[in-house]
């Protein structure tokens, strides 16, 4: 039996990286999937996000597990777009378990330099986003009254600071607070509540040519040219995890193994966060 037989997982940010990832993981492990996407571009996010088709391909590989999914395109800035798809996903497989809060954009500049449009657009999807999830989802959990795991994705960033990321390192530190809030308020319902640290993951949010030119400074280069710079991220000498990294810890978070785990910052990264990690510096 797999770890999380029979339960229903709402995923957002599902067509692609990070969500399509855990969606097929928890698949695998017997769950059935609320597969939530904007499938369109973000105004300011500087690389293409996934798209309806990239959806549907989420679907066909839960799908080919033996799994079912319901997918929607909804936007998590919407709060009556993600209700309308736990409500559909309720009434499709009669409850819902498990929520995985994904979905988050970045872009890159220094504090002083980002535009109030880019600052907004950021907190509205990265935390306000997680944040409107939660508030559609955590109804129904209680409703159920059978408890349930909630896994929101922070970053390394919402544990310490990053250079020209200030407005995503905030959103991802509020991440983190929210976690610990709705870890207190949620367990007395048997609702645990747990948050994802990831380091760099090797997506299309991390693998772009913006990005390559903040890491390098100069226009023009390539995910190969990139390698040394992420690499210097992690004190584990690779330049990115991979999205089954974070997903098999969604997983454990997700399923009876993490029972008595909540308010708990799972750190994936690649020891990226340890100070002096470096012992030849």
């Amino acid at each position: 039996m797999g770890r999380v037989e029979g339960k229903v997982a709402l995923i957002t940010g599902a067509a692609r990286g990070q969500g399509r990832s855990h969606a097929v993981r928890l698949a695998q492990e017997g769950a059935d999937i609320i597969a939530v996407d904007l499938c369109a571009d973000a105004k300011t996010a500087p690389y293409a996000l996934g798209t309806r088709e990239d959806l549907d391909e989420t679907a066909r590989l839960v799908e080919e597990l033996d799994r079912r999914v319901l997918t929607r395109v909804a936007d998590v800035r919407d709060l009556g777009a993600l209700q309308s798809a736990v409500a559909d996903g309720v009434a499709e497989f009669g409850h819902l378990d498990i929520v995985s809060a994904n979905a988050g954009i970045a872009s890159f500049a220094p504090a002083w330099e980002i535009s109030e449009d880019v600052w907004q657009e950021m907190i509205d999807i990265n935390l306000t986003g997680v944040w409107k999830t939660t508030k559609a989802a955590i109804p129904q959990m209680l409703k159920q009254g059978t408890g349930g795991s909630i896994v929101l994705t922070s970053s390394t960033a919402g544990l310490v600071a990053f250079g020209n990321l200030a407005h995503y390192t905030a959103a991802k530190h509020g991440v983190t607070g929210l976690m610990r809030v709705l870890a207190v308020e949620l367990a007395q319902h048997g609702i645990r509540v747990n948050s994802v640290h990831p380091t760099t993951v090797d997506t299309p949010m991390v693998n772009n040519a913006p990005i390559y030119s903040l890491f390098l400074g100069e226009e023009g280069k390539t995910r190969d040219d990139a390698l040394v710079g992420f690499t210097g991220v992690n004190a584990i000498p690779i330049p990115w995890v991979d999205p089954i990294d974070i997903s098999n810890a969604v997983l454990y978070l997700a399923s009876d193994e993490a029972r008595y785990v909540t308010g708990h910052t799972q750190v994936v990264d690649a020891g990226g966060t340890a100070p002096y990690r470096n012992p030849n510096l």
